[in-house]
């Protein structure tokens, strides 16, 4: 990977105190004003504060809307910033039974979302949040104004590239060892296979009991995230048509499954910045908050005057990238 800027280093701290809690909306209950509340029995949980341009920021699988409340936080003074819970995550309608869920299902439950936002409107997303906001930005490019990503596991895009066996190995063998366990009732164990294949060893021992609980409860759902990561039918040349600013993160410790994923999509996009983060891994947004919250409100500050009709203004030279650490 390439190393063209040195940027500040930045060091681990702990994560910011929350002055003030969110407000917290679930679209269709009072207080929830959008038009479209109440119009479609599934619709997403979300969290809301602030004014001013509008931001939406999609979780990772396992993880809720409550991950982003440190970013929240920090552009709430500048910006309209909203986090919404996915399918089957926090307070969202359950993972559906009835058919395979999409990336596009999870564009079309947070529809709602993008639209209390406004248009155009900042995406931000970690791990199959980002491969959400990434599809979402696809499907209607004209309402984004910029992305910010962590490590998209739009597993597809590796696929399409060379069929297995190839970088998505290991967690397709993870994903085939928790359907096991859970066939015989080991819900822990396919959750600690999960978690420290993303975290590192011992990140299931190390989370404190009730945080455990909370991800053994969605881990059920672990098949559904991987088929829809590993079969989107969107190809690669697609995403040379998002011709928006587009930040990419990646940490130099994460597995070769989200980092083959980054090589594919940050040699595709037109508009990229791409930012590694020394040691940082792929829960970076979870494991060091601050530092990742400081490159993503940066951007999207950088960000915050653009509109659909300004030229492209972000395009640094192809394969370009900003180091941290």
């Amino acid at each position: 990977m390439l190393n063209d800027m040195n940027l500040e280093g930045a060091e681990l701290i702990a994560p910011p105190r929350a002055s003030e809690l969110p407000r917290v909306l679930a679209l269709g209950s009072p207080g929830a004003h959008s038009p479209a509340a109440g119009a479609n029995a599934l619709t997403p949980f979300f969290r809301e504060q602030g004014s001013g341009p509008g931001v939406v920021c999609l979780h990772s699988s396992a993880s809720s809307s409550s991950q982003w409340r440190g970013l929240m936080e920090r552009l709430a003074p500048d910006f309209h910033v909203l986090a919404a819970d996915s399918y089957g995550h926090g307070k969202s309608p359950p993972w559906p039974t009835d058919h395979k869920v999409s990336l596009h299902d999870e564009v079309s439950l947070l529809e709602p979302v993008f639209a209390r936002a406004g248009q155009p409107f900042t995406l931000v997303g970690h791990s199959y949040g980002a491969a959400v906001a990434l599809i979402a930005a696809i499907v209607r490019p004209w309402r984004v104004r910029a992305l910010a990503v962590y490590e998209p596991t739009l597993f597809s895009v590796i696929e399409g590239e060379k069929p297995a066996p190839n970088e998505a190995d290991a967690i397709r063998e993870i994903v085939r060892a928790g359907n096991a366990d859970l066939a015989v009732g080991n819900r822990d164990a396919a959750a600690e296979r999960f978690i420290d294949y993303w975290g590192g060893a011992g990140a299931w021992a190390s989370m404190p009991e009730a945080r455990r609980e909370a991800i053994g409860a969605t881990i059920v759902n672990a098949e559904g995230w991987f088929n829809a990561l590993m079969h989107e039918p969107t190809p690669l040349r697609t995403f040379m048509a998002l011709r928006v600013p587009v930040l990419y993160m990646v940490g130099t410790k994460s597995p070769a499954s989200s980092l083959g994923v980054a090589r594919l999509l940050a040699e595709t996009l037109p508009q990229v910045r791409l930012v590694e983060l020394a040691g940082v891994g792929h829960m970076g947004p979870l494991t060091h908050p601050d530092i990742v919250n400081e490159v993503i409100a940066d951007f999207v500050q950088e960000c915050k005057h653009l509109d659909e009709h300004d030229p492209p203004g972000l395009r640094p030279a192809p394969g370009r990238m900003a180091r941290r650490g």
